[in-house]
């Protein structure tokens, strides 16, 4: 996390935001989105943003990597986190993956914390509880998913909260209808620190390219594939480059056994097309050109477990960060 402030202070300095270029009450900082898995932090993130950078499913831990993204308004900046769920490992991955959520609850300015909209607090919650009373960082508790239940019910869902932990704000919300986030991004703003912004007005994430391309192919996979395939596939970008007015992609879907190679290739190649058609329409909005898009599937058996393929596939376990 501080390699990240570090760069994202060389890239202010880069693009002239120095000292004196913004207002003496501008603001900026960087938040974290936590929670357990399928609570809806990269839909929140891509509402807030404004464009599709975290890919989004209905399986859990769909996100396994710390997306940053970026947030300008008039009067400031936010560098948004949005780390993997919190949920209990059961392989280096899902190590990885853990320890990439729980590291930056002490390294950023703010902490969001997203819960499902109910009275229950399960061992997942109390975990996270747990992790949250141990950071001076002030959390915000953000109750999502507030457009499946009656409003009247909001109210006591926060109180079950409330006698948990001092929140510096509950904020009750809508990630997918966009209900309530205007009045989260204020409450955010208040409790970030004054200072010059991280990144130029028109950033909007210091994500390689590579990177978000071959997460949304692991998200139409995940989607098309259903509960046919475990979670345990990734996507490698073996090449990307552009000709003329279209940009060339070739990339490979990685899974564990032979028997889910056959799955995602499907009868007569028609699965696999149907994954790089589905996948195309958003890496042509994203790369604003014409895509054609190769795919092609590969074994590497307990990939999970090595940390040689994590490395391979872009994870870093004793980092706990992805590498580039």
């Amino acid at each position: 996390m501080q390699k990240q402030k570090k760069k994202a202070v060389r890239e202010s300095e880069k693009t002239g935001m120095s000292e004196g270029t913004v207002s003496a009450n501008f603001k900026s900082g960087f938040v974290t989105l936590i929670g357990r898995p399928n609570v809806g932090k990269s839909t929140l993130m891509n509402h807030l943003i404004g464009q599709k950078i975290a890919i989004t499913s209905n399986k859990p831990q769909t996100t396994r990597n710390r997306i940053q993204t970026v947030l300008t308004l008039e009067d400031a900046q936010i560098v948004f986190l949005d780390t993997p769920g919190i949920h209990k490992s059961k392989n280096k991955l899902g190590d990885y993956m853990v320890n990439v959520a729980e590291r930056t609850l002490n390294e950023v300015d703010v902490v969001l914390w997203l819960v499902e909209p109910t009275n229950f607090i399960g061992a997942g919650e109390r975990h996270i509880i747990e992790q949250l009373k141990k950071t001076k960082t002030p959390v915000i508790l953000v109750i999502n998913k507030t457009d499946t239940v009656k409003r009247d019910e909001v109210f006591a869902f926060i109180d079950t909260y409330r006698k948990e932990m001092d929140f510096q704000e509950i904020v009750p919300v809508s990630a997918l209808k966009g209900d309530n986030t205007d009045e989260l991004v204020r409450c955010i703003v208040k409790y970030l620190p004054y200072g010059q912004p991280f990144y130029d007005e028109d950033t909007v994430t210091d994500q390689p390219m590579r990177q978000i391309v071959a997460e949304l192919i692991r998200e139409k996979a995940l989607r098309l594939l259903e509960d046919e395939i475990p979670h345990g596939i990734a996507v490698s970008i073996e090449s990307m480059k552009e000709h003329g007015k279209i940009c060339h992609i070739e990339a490979t879907i990685i899974c564990e056994r032979d028997s889910h190679k056959g799955i995602i290739i499907g009868k007569g190649g028609q699965m696999l097309k149907k994954i790089g058609s589905s996948a195309r329409p958003d890496i042509e909005d994203l790369l604003e050109m014409q895509v054609n898009l190769q795919l092609w599937v590969k074994v590497k058996k307990d990939w999970r477990d090595s940390d040689f393929l994590l490395k391979n596939f872009g994870y870093d376990p004793k980092e706990g960060k992805r590498t580039e």
